[in-house]
């Protein structure tokens, strides 16, 4: 499914408004339950949640010398407006990128990275309000132990409910606190539309418990939300 320009903007901003909660159940009711990521993602950096179109960029642990990952910087060079840079790979214990590589990202008018791995320089990232989810945090760079090997391909990433997530490129990410979940590029729009009319009636409930209505007549008139 092609989306153009406007409309990957336009989708972006709506999805900034809907929970990745209720995309969830969306996903359920839609015959995708395995879209969300380990509960080990977490927010690292950024007041706003993550929303945007997923880049992949995959790597490996590779022993090699100083001297930087000229690949990395090729993968990174394609990254456009509204992306979500996506790390895959196998590297425990050591970060895939840090505040430098973060301002190139933000400079091409990507919106943020989800990272299977590790993130550092996080109290300079957050400076630039550069929404990052991942794993976890390290001082230890990738350089001389981790390289990029491809881009822009099918990658996996952990999953909670089963042991990988499908991502490929063009599948649109989104993060809150709850965590973060992987919407499928083909069913994008009809996700989008429908979690929007499920926080609308989330937001009729809220407003009806607000006003005296108890939570059994709450649930007997808008069903289970």
């Amino acid at each position: 499914m092609m989306i153009d320009t406007e409309d990957r903007t336009r989708i972006r901003q709506r999805f900034l408004k809907v929970d990745a909660s209720n995309v969830a159940d969306v996903l359920d009711e839609l015959g995708y339950p395995d879209q969300g990521l380990s509960c080990e993602f977490q927010r690292q950096t950024g007041s706003e949640r993550l929303a945007g179109w997923a880049y992949t960029i995959r790597g490996q642990m590779t022993p090699y010398g100083l001297g930087g990952d000229a690949e990395k910087m090729k993968a990174c060079a394609n990254l456009s407006a509204g992306d979500v840079s996506v790390w895959a790979g196998d590297g425990e214990g050591i970060c895939y990128f840090g505040e430098l590589i973060c301002i190139g990202m933000k400079d091409k008018g990507c919106v943020g990275a989800l990272v299977d791995g590790g993130v550092r320089d996080t109290s300079w990232i957050s400076k630039l309000d550069f929404a990052v989810f991942g794993r976890f945090r390290t001082p230890v760079q990738s350089i001389t132990r981790w390289k990029v090997n491809a881009w822009d391909v099918p990658v996996y990433l952990t999953g909670a409910t089963g042991r990988r997530v499908i991502v490929s490129p063009g599948d649109f990410i989104l993060g809150d606190d709850d965590g973060a979940i992987v919407i499928p590029q083909a069913i994008v729009k009809e996700v989008l539309e429908k979690s929007e009319k499920l926080t609308e009636q989330e937001t009729a409930v809220r407003k009806s418990l607000s006003a005296g209505m108890t939570l059994t007549q709450a649930l007997a008139q808008y069903g289970h939300v």
